[in-house]
């Protein structure tokens, strides 16, 4: 496990939908309020807290 924080960057499959950041498997999952990211129709969102960019991919 990574701390909070410490990437920027993730790549998640439909399997992790709905996105929520922080997700479960992040170590400080409770650093900020989680939040839903809409990722379906663009394939990427970034999240207003912590600016983390995720991406999907199948």
């Amino acid at each position: 496990m990574e701390s909070a924080n410490t990437r920027h960057e993730y790549e998640v499959s439909r399997q992790d939908l709905p996105l929520s950041c922080p997700t479960p498997e992040q170590k400080l999952w409770n650093s900020h309020p989680r939040v839903y990211l809409p990722i379906e129709e663009t394939g990427t969102a970034v999240c207003p807290y912590c600016s983390a960019i995720y991406r999907l991919v199948d």
